[in-house]
């Protein structure tokens, strides 16, 4: 008799950020993981600086520390600089006032953004935004998923698959895998996607990008910096680091070879100026490609990461826009798998993540359209540039580029609900951030009323309960905070325990 598959609870197609941390999440709840990934190694060089340079979103920073991975990243930031790595900051960074990012290249800047338009964003909460390298992320979040017990399988990427209403079989590498669930997170060419089934849809591309690091024979005519022209625009640091923008269509991406020759005439052309490229150290193109998704479940299968959605890299958003799918599907579907969810749980992956991407897209889009080599364009940006300069303009960039204004429909009257739980700090010091390192929900009681206790009790294993005043409790009585560290529930008045019963068996089922 031939032997029979190991049956995991997940297949994850895809080593990337979003199925790595995927995998740390799941096994929290201690499920079987089985990571798939095309790829024989990890190692990439435009996975380093400056190339691999990401920004961290609030969201992102606060889904890391609340699973005490931010110390990881920066421990391994110390190793790559020790190493000798090269930590070429951008460009922007050497500027007198502190930058806080931009939109299409027009900066907004830290002394004008207003925090106190945040009354729920403590003082002392993490970092609003903060940068390190896909490698170190992946080198981090790798290490995290190997020491809880997932399994990793380089160089076996996903092939097919086939599911039926127990199980799901995957081909890869001349193997058949079997999982409970399957989760595509193998980037925007998914073949989990494909092979799903999943409609895809969205807007096509208007240029190709280039991202190179190349040596010039008369660098003196680029000026460093971002510049907008009449045939497109381009950004240089020196020595050599290069992004620019053709407005081609898209035509040349993954369509012909990258060389020397065709990197010197498209600079040429874009920059209008006769430089000398004499090599070419490296290079990628890219385009803003904007396509989605229309559901991010089909059956036992579902997407997250690129191969749910994707946009052009502008403001850095694509590796924060799947972190945050992974830690929003990460406890759903476990619960779905323990079978203590709630009905219509996991339904609500795509109900809130997929307004968050479409939002995504459309600031590419619109990042895009400022872009645009022509004249009306031109006046648009000054407009742009006029009010991301006021206090307000760039507390509404900030909000945006930085995750703050991050926000669930989840019903309910406070205005917290839907939010990330601010990080109070207990009277015994302990801060909620660290309360949330097991994966379990919250039940915060600052009232420290007894009956409480007795009600999360019910869902002991699921609800850790905590009790006591915190520093500056916001005027709140009671918050029920879920796995992935959003406020499900919040009341200024001291609830009665048919509120609580209800707000806690919406989220975390019946007790």
């Amino acid at each position: 008799m031939p032997n029979t598959p190991e049956i995991y609870d997940v297949v994850i197609a895809g080593a990337g950020p979003v199925g790595l941390f995927l995998a740390c999440e799941l096994r929290l709840a201690n499920l079987s993981v089985l990571v798939l990934e095309q790829a024989p190694d990890p190692y990439s060089p435009l996975k380093k600086l400056p190339f691999g340079m990401r920004g961290l979103s609030a969201p992102t920073i606060e889904s890391f520390h609340r699973r005490g991975l931010l110390d990881d990243i920066a421990e391994q930031q110390a190793k790559e600089q020790s190493n000798g790595s090269n930590a070429l900051a951008a460009h922007w960074m050497h500027q007198k006032r502190r930058p806080g990012g931009h939109f299409a290249g027009i900066q907004f800047f830290h002394d004008n953004v207003d925090t106190s338009k945040w009354p729920y964003r403590l003082p002392g909460s993490m970092p609003v935004a903060m940068a390190s390298s896909m490698a170190e992320i992946e080198s981090v979040l790798e290490k995290r998923a190997t020491a809880m017990g997932a399994e990793i399988r380089r160089g076996a990427g996903v092939e097919g698959f086939e599911q039926s209403d127990e199980a799901v079989t995957v081909h890869a590498d001349g193997q058949a895998f079997c999982g409970r669930w399957l989760i595509g997170c193998d980037g925007g060419r998914s073949t989990v996607r494909k092979t799903g089934g999943f409609d895809f849809i969205g807007t096509d591309p208007e240029f190709t990008g280039y991202s190179v690091m190349v040596e010039m024979a008369d660098p003196e005519k680029l000026v460093p910096g971002r510049h907008y022209t009449p045939t497109g625009m381009y950004t240089y640091q020196e020595p050599g680091i290069i992004a620019m923008v053709d407005f081609d269509g898209g035509r040349f991406h993954r369509t012909h070879p990258i060389t020397r020759e065709h990197v010197q005439t498209v600079l040429r052309h874009v920059s209008g100026t006769d430089v000398t490229v004499t090599s070419l150290e490296l290079a990628t193109t890219w385009t803003d490609r904007a396509y989605q998704a229309t559901t991010y479940r089909n059956g036992r299968v579902l997407l997250a990461g690129d191969a749910a959605h994707i946009h052009s890299p502008l403001g850095g958003q694509g590796l924060n826009l799947g972190l945050g799918d992974a830690i929003n599907l990460g406890w759903k579907l476990a619960a779905t798998i323990r079978g203590d969810a709630p009905g219509g749980l996991l339904d609500s992956y795509t109900s809130e993540r997929h307004p968050v991407g479409a939002q995504v897209l459309d600031w590419s889009r619109a990042q895009v359209a400022l872009m645009r080599p022509s004249r009306s364009t031109r006046a648009l940006e000054a407009i742009i540039r006029d009010l991301i300069e006021t206090r307000d303009g760039a507390t509404y960039f900030a909000e945006r580029v930085w995750g703050i204004s991050l926000h669930y429909d989840l019903g309910g009257n406070h205005p917290l609900v839907g939010r990330n739980v601010p990080d109070f700090e207990l009277a015994d010091g302990r801060k909620i951030g660290e309360l949330l390192r097991e994966g379990k929900g919250l039940f915060l009681n600052f009232g420290a009323d007894a009956s409480p206790e007795a009600l999360a009790g019910r869902w002991a294993g699921r609800i850790s309960y905590v009790a006591g005043n915190a520093m500056d409790q916001l005027g709140l009585s009671v918050v029920l905070v879920r796995p992935d560290g959003i406020v499900a529930w919040a009341t200024d008045s001291i609830p009665d325990e048919d509120e609580i019963t209800e707000a806690a068996a919406r989220w975390f089922g019946t007790a």
